[in-house]
């Protein structure tokens, strides 16, 4: 590391910090970025590829890995994005596979410039240029879900998740190849930072966006690349602190919104660019004005970090409601790590190296983060990787965790998991699921969530709820009275009661009048060290028909008097009490959900006997 980055390093990690007294505009009005945000052209995060420090600092068997992966492209053509690929998504729903050639382009460009900032000798020099070239003859950079038209035209330059995303890509690649770039293409540099000023800086400064509003992650997600873009390309300074002025104001938008236990009700997945985007935003201000802009000792933000940990399950694999694309979050670990650093969690940090597969797998994993590779977060995390490969990796292990907020329980002992949510059925990418729990065994899935499929327009349109993975009747809850769970704000947990180990919510308002259901308190408890037990004391207003508890697993259930066979466990049940049968739904698995669970899929089904108005059911996960 030059003696400029070690001191600038230094100075960010060993000052007092402060708590967060007010919200960020009050905080940090533009008095105080005209004071200490830094003049335009001079930000330097990490040092460029001509900077020793890539080749002396980053560990061999890291250089190495990522050598091998940017092999893999040298020569390979670049793809241009096809406007029949574009046009299907108004057509007939699908965004996939223009999504898949849009982010592996990326993928490819990203992996390429990592190669040679790592390699140093101009190896890859060629293709990246034809690579960026190629990037710049693209009409818009985002994908057509997120566009009015049926194509895209060049001046409407909506300002999306990845024309912001590539965007950023772009700037840091010509950042950190600035010299090589020059030398193979002496005016790509220049065009680069006017075609980002003409996609990105000038119409998102204008604009007032829906997602400048918004709580969810587009707006983290994007002001992260937006502050990049700004730092790196802005030559104007009344410009620059106008957008930075802006960006402080979307992300105190986005905090305010966020609630106190710090949960991301999008789910671990979402957090990646939730939380973690946040984060990203948040460093590059430290480091853009000298420190002075520092949320490390807030706690909400401390919170809002930690929440990745709190819902680990273990083996990689992650608590999954909502829309969270699957359970896995082994290829997070450089942001958990970097963000474990700048709010000082040891946890985090400790969780992060835990993820790590090994120096020999930097480059393979590196290709597999997110839609594609995001290169500025990897250059952050290098630039710490004589602290990361000092760190002790510890998974963690909490035997409880409560968030009260989003009112998400998980509890473990040695061998079992179990993750129960109340909320509401109108949170970001919702599912009607209150009341719906989880189960691992030995770090192996029992009963699942099973996550949502490849997004179509039908994901986020009027129908989103004909979509079987959004259905309370596809998760672990009751169907009562024939009748699943309604959508809405108003559908939510009463009397939420939590105790280490025990969750205990009525969930009767989750569903609609004609379930006729009075009163359904759910409770589900591990007794460590011997089972999870589920107890369901409910009071109907009247019987109209069966009422059915749904229970949905990835192994062959296996029924035999009051017990169903799960692999290594078991679930017990009073067979005086209810029937138990199973289906296999295995056909509704997209490529998707079959990449995240494999092929099988099957839904027991436990219906209650009689005719009863009023009960209690007891019902046990065992290990055998």
């Amino acid at each position: 590391m030059s003696k400029k980055h070690l001191l600038l390093y230094i100075l960010l990690t060993c000052m007092v910090l402060p708590t967060l007294g007010g919200d960020l505009k009050n905080r940090y009005p533009r008095s105080v970025l005209e004071k200490h945000l830094i003049k335009p052209g001079t930000f330097e995060p990490v040092p460029r590829a001509s900077d020793p420090y890539w080749q002396k600092n980053v560990p061999k068997a890291m250089r190495d890995s990522y050598i091998r992966v940017g092999e893999t492209y040298l020569g390979k053509p670049w793809q241009a994005m096809r406007l029949d690929l574009f046009k299907e998504f108004k057509a007939n729903g699908n965004r996939t596979n223009y999504e898949n050639v849009c982010f592996e382009k990326r993928r490819q460009l990203s992996c390429l410039a990592m190669a040679e900032i790592i390699e140093g000798k101009g190896r890859f020099m060629n293709d990246i240029v034809k690579g960026l070239q190629s990037m710049l003859e693209e009409t818009w950079w985002g994908i057509p879900a997120h566009y009015s038209t049926d194509h895209p035209v060049r001046n409407d330059q909506t300002v999306d998740l990845f024309n912001a995303e590539t965007a950023n890509l772009m700037v840091w690649i010509r950042y950190m190849l600035r010299d090589q770039l020059n030398k193979k293409a002496p005016k790509l540099c220049d065009q680069i930072r006017d075609e980002v000023k003409r996609r990105v800086l000038q119409p998102v400064l204008k604009e007032n966006y829906w997602w400048k509003r918004a709580g969810n992650n587009w707006n983290p997600w994007i002001c992260s690349n937006w502050l990049n873009c700004v730092m790196f390309c802005e030559t104007d300074r009344k410009l620059q602190l106008d957008a930075v002025e802006q960006i402080i104001g979307c992300l105190d938008t986005f905090m305010d919104s966020y609630p106190a236990d710090g949960g991301c009700d999008e789910g671990p997945g979402y957090w990646n660019r939730a939380a973690a985007s946040l984060y990203d935003a948040l460093y590059i201000l430290r480091v853009s004005t000298g420190g002075f802009i520092d949320l490390s000792n807030d706690q909400k933000l401390k919170n809002m970090g930690s929440f990745i940990y709190k819902t680990y399950i273990g083996g990689g694999q992650s608590v999954n409601f909502a829309d969270n694309h699957g359970n896995n979050t082994a290829n997070q670990a450089d942001v958990i790590y970097t963000f474990g650093m700048y709010i000082n969690d040891a946890t985090m940090r400790g969780f992060a190296r835990s993820l790590w597969k090994g120096d020999n797998k930097a480059g393979d994993e590196f290709r597999k983060r997110g839609n594609f590779t995001t290169l500025g977060r990897e250059m952050i995390f290098l630039s710490m990787v004589d602290r990361f490969e000092r760190e002790k990796a510890i998974e963690p292990n909490n035997p409880d965790n409560w968030l009260p907020n989003l009112q998400i329980m998980t509890a473990r002992d040695q061998h079992l998991f179990l993750a129960m949510k109340g909320g509401h059925n109108d949170e970001s990418h919702n599912h009607n699921d209150v009341g719906s729990f989880i189960v691992y065994g030995d770090n192996r899935p029992v009963l699942i969530d099973p996550s949502v499929g490849s997004y179509t327009a039908a994901t986020f349109g009027n129908n989103r709820y004909a979509i079987w993975t959004m259905q309370s009747g596809y998760h672990n809850l009751p169907q009562i009275n024939g009748v699943d769970q309604h959508e809405g704000k108003d559908y939510k947990a009463r009397n939420v009661i939590y105790k280490p180990g025990v969750l205990t919510m009525d969930i009767a308002g989750a569903y609609p009048a004609d379930a006729a259901v009075k009163s359904w308190v759910r409770q589900t408890q591990l007794v460590r060290g011997q089972y999870i037990e589920i107890k369901e004391d409910y009071e109907l207003k009247k019987y109209v028909r069966p009422t059915k508890i749904m229970l949905l697993t990835t192994t062959r259930p296996k029924i035999k008097g009051g017990k169903i066979t799960l692999g290594n466990y078991e679930i017990q049940f009073n067979k005086k009490e209810m029937n138990a049968s199973f289906e296999n739904i295995s056909d509704k698995l997209d490529r998707s959900l079959q990449n995240l669970w494999g092929k099988e899929m099957y839904r027991i089904v436990l219906t209650i006997k009689g005719k009863r108005t009023k009960g209690t059911i007891t019902y046990k996960i065992v290990r055998r």
